[in-house]
This record gives C-alpha cells, sequence and structure tokens, in this order.
C-alpha cells in the first residue's frame, strides 16, 4: 500500500487538490509569505511558545486528556504512535517528499486501490486539509469507520488515519483535531528516498521507562509499549 511507484516521477494532474498550507508557504518563502494559520507544520516557520513531546521528526503538542500510545523496538526506535481520546484514535506517520510537489495525491489513490481489492468502497470528501479519504471496513469487532487525511510540507507528507467517532464525524475531533493541528516536522538535511518513513524515537522519559519496566520483567525481550 506504501510502496514507491515505479517508472519515474508522478505527473502532475490538472484535477490534483492544491498543494496544502505548509507547502505553499515553503515555496512562497522567498516573498516573505506568512506563515499558516495551523499545522502541521515544517519546524522552520513553527510557534515556539507550545509544550511538545519530542518523538524525533515528529513533535505532538501536549494537549490535556490525549493520551500518547508510542510502540517501539528494544532499540528505541519508533513503529507505531497512536493518540486516543474518548472513542477516537488516531494514528500518525511521517514520511520523505520532495520539496516542491506533493505526494499525498498519489498515496491516497493507492490506499484507496488497496480498499477496493479487500471489497471495501472508500470515498473522497473534502476536509480541511483537501482531500480526505473515508470508508467503512470490517475489523474483528465489526464494521468500522475510518478516515485518512494527509498533508504535503516541505520534503515531509504527515498521513493520519482517524477512527472511531472522529472518523464518521469529523465535527467530533476534537482535541484529536487539535492535535494534529499543532504538529511539527522536523525534516533533517539527510536525502532520503521518496517515501521512505523518517525517523522517529522515543523521547528519553520514554527510554528510561520503558527500560525500568524491562528491568522489572526480569529482562523479557520486546518492543515497549508506552
Amino acid at each position: 500500500m506504501f510502496s514507491r511507484k515505479r517508472g519515474g516521477p508522478k505527473h502532475v494532474r490538472a484535477t490534483d487538490a492544491p498543494p496544502s498550507e505548509a507547502l505553499k508557504q515553503s515555496l512562497a518563502a522567498g516573498d516573505d509569505a506568512p506563515p499558516p494559520d495551523r499545522g502541521p507544520w515544517d519546524q522552520s516557520y513553527a510557534p515556539d511558545d507550545v509544550q511538545r513531546l519530542d518523538l524525533g521528526s515528529l513533535l505532538i503538542p501536549a494537549v490535556d486528556g490525549v493520551e500518547v500510545r508510542v510502540q517501539a523496538n528494544p532499540e528505541g526506535v519508533v513503529e507505531q504512535i497512536v493518540l486516543v481520546d474518548g472513542e477516537s484514535a488516531l494514528q500518525l506517520g511521517v514520511f520523505a517528499a520532495p520539496r516542491s510537489e506533493g505526494i499525498w495525491d498519489e498515496v491516497r489513490d493507492e490506499i484507496a486501490t488497496a480498499m477496493k481489492s479487500d471489497g471495501v468502497s472508500p470515498r473522497e470528501v473534502d476536509g480541511p486539509y483537501g482531500i480526505e479519504l473515508t470508508a467503512r471496513v470490517n475489523t474483528p469487532e465489526g464494521p468500522a469507520d475510518v478516515r485518512f487525511v494527509g498533508v504535503d510540507g516541505p520534503r515531509w507528507m504527515v498521513r493520519a488515519l482517524f477512527q472511531g467517532a472522529a472518523a464518521s464525524d469529523p465535527g467530533r475531533e476534537g482535541r484529536l483535531g487539535e492535535v494534529f493541528a499543532g504538529l511539527v516536522v522536523v525534516r533533517d538535511p539527510e536525502a532520503r528516498p521518496v517515501r521512505e518513513a523518517l525517523p522517529l524515537r522515543l523521547p528519553k522519559e520514554m527510554t528510561e521507562q520503558a527500560e525500568q519496566e524491562q528491568q522489572a520483567q526480569g529482562g523479557t525481550n520486546g518492543s515497549p509499549a508506552v
């Protein structure tokens, strides 16, 4: 679902969605354009008066009532980030992208194709961040709504998967929407293949907690979930 298409670079279609605010800000940087009024932001123009959880390439604003669940391997490399607020959940991913061309249109098409092959009927809808993808999928607990949102930035793309109440009704995003709008991407200068996951790591506090839990379990190997 997330492998880069072969056959050269993607050609932008006339019907493609306009660039996100983050990407437009990057392209207009030489024109002294004002920063967007919400994120996800690039580190170069993000507000600096917000307390955030530092996961390396992704900084997550601290919002009361939102639980941050981070799954990491024994080396401390983060493999999954899920935020939970009541009946809603938000899974986050951040990936490398070209500086001047967004990849969310292409990624969205591939997610939709994969869903259709599984018998799911996704729909494209206009959302606050551009074109989103919604669908109802079958889970072990029964049918569930999902909602994919993508934001293109300078040399990065954030992909968000809303589940639960925030997926069935975007108006119920609540605090998860606040977190998403406050995300900051820290893109390192290293050249990376398009769509490669940007490096994420556990904060020092989480690393120490995971080590303490492992010691309490007698050194049992496994991926710490915080």
